[in-house]
């Protein structure tokens, strides 16, 4: 058994099976998960008021964004994970990838889970070819199959047109189309998507919904966080509903977003 250096999440391929309420294997563990972090206040005046006041510590608040959160994650099933911004759903997914510390409590899992978000780490200045090589060598896909299979990941992107022109010139959807083909280009056991299937054309969400299938069907994992309750109910096995870090309900698709968007209305 490995632990990860921050110690957010324990990789082990023996994750018991007992846990499981179904035949599926547990593929990720979460128990009585806190995640807290700091966020610090800004001082009026700056630097030269934090001299005159003798260089006192910044002051700043607690932010408990993730509180006592249990739950299981089963092979060959798409959890989405839903809840108002701010009620700690990119939060969790950070920590079940070792990106963030736990305050306490324990995930573990058979394989450190991918985490695919917008926001990419791809370099703005260069083609989306070029991306899509650097992205996939980070990958580990050997550079001879990225070369064989550069046709087929520029034609599943539907960027042809644009793939040669920097990736700075796109537009956020092409940019968001580029990040999922890059970061689904080899199955992971465990996917996690935090908003990556808001943009893009009917066509592409169609063929973004066709590899989220065969992740799955490679008995992986899938956890979605978007707002969008139709892709919810299209999409996932069951739904979580987070609300100000804490975990409200876990369940069917339709009775869980049902709950989730009754709550919305009465406030």
């Amino acid at each position: 058994m490995t632990t990860s250096t921050t110690a957010s999440i324990t990789t082990d391929p023996a994750v018991p099976h007992t846990l499981a309420t179904t035949n599926q294997r547990v593929m990720v563990h979460l128990n009585d998960v806190h995640v807290y972090y700091k966020a610090y206040e800004d001082q009026a005046g700056g630097l030269k008021a934090r001299v005159a006041q003798g260089m006192r510590r910044r002051a700043y608040r607690t932010i408990r964004a993730v509180q006592g959160v249990t739950l299981d994650l089963y092979s060959a099933e798409t959890l989405g994970l839903i809840g108002a911004n701010g009620s700690g759903k990119s939060t969790l997914l950070a920590a079940m990838t070792g990106l963030l510390p736990l305050e306490s409590g324990t995930i573990t899992g058979r394989a450190r889970p991918a985490l695919l978000g917008v926001a990419s780490v791809l370099r703005p200045a260069l083609s989306g070819r070029r991306n899509i090589v650097i992205g996939a060598l980070a990958l580990g896909i050997p550079r001879l199959e990225i070369d064989d299979r550069m046709d087929e990941l520029i034609d599943f992107s539907g960027l042809r047109d644009s793939i040669d022109l920097p990736m700075g010139t796109y537009s956020s959807g092409m940019r968001a189309r580029l990040h999922f083909t890059i970061a689904t280009a080899q199955v992971p056991e465990i996917l996690l998507i935090d908003e990556a299937l808001a943009v893009g054309d009917e066509r592409f969400a169609q063929r973004s919904a066709e590899r989220l299938n065969q992740v799955r069907e490679a008995s992986g994992t899938v956890v979605l966080v978007t707002h969008s309750m139709d892709k919810i109910r299209e999409l996932c096995d069951r739904v979580a509903w987070l609300d100000a870090g804490k975990l409200q309900a876990v369940g069917d698709p339709d009775k869980t977003v049902n709950q989730y968007i009754q709550s919305q209305q009465a406030n």
